[in-house]
């Protein structure tokens, strides 16, 4: 598959990307991992295991990893902070929603 800018094909699920490989359900998966400040290292093993354990065996490369990463922190969902990833809390009450 190529992807175009615009294009959400990969994003969200199509007909040629799995429910569970779509990089908004893999961001979400990442973010379950993240329940502590952890190492990329840390979160890619823990998201190949919990993927294992939850039955989802569409494959998910270190590239789609990394890749549903960069949709996180476009999404202000995660952050770097001294090399390893945080998980940030927005609270909607204080954006006036």
């Amino acid at each position: 598959m190529v992807w175009a800018p615009g294009d959400p094909g990969m994003i969200t699920p199509t007909k040629g990307i799995a429910p569970d490989r779509a990089l908004l359900a893999v961001g979400a998966q990442i973010l379950l991992q993240l329940d502590e400040p952890r190492s990329v290292s840390q979160a890619w093993a823990r998201l190949r295991k919990w993927r294992t354990d939850h039955g989802h065996h569409a494959p998910v490369s270190f590239a789609w990893f990394v890749l549903a990463l960069d949709v996180l922190y476009s999404l202000g969902a995660v952050e770097l902070r001294r090399d390893v990833l945080v998980a940030r809390s927005v609270d909607a009450a204080a954006l006036g929603r």
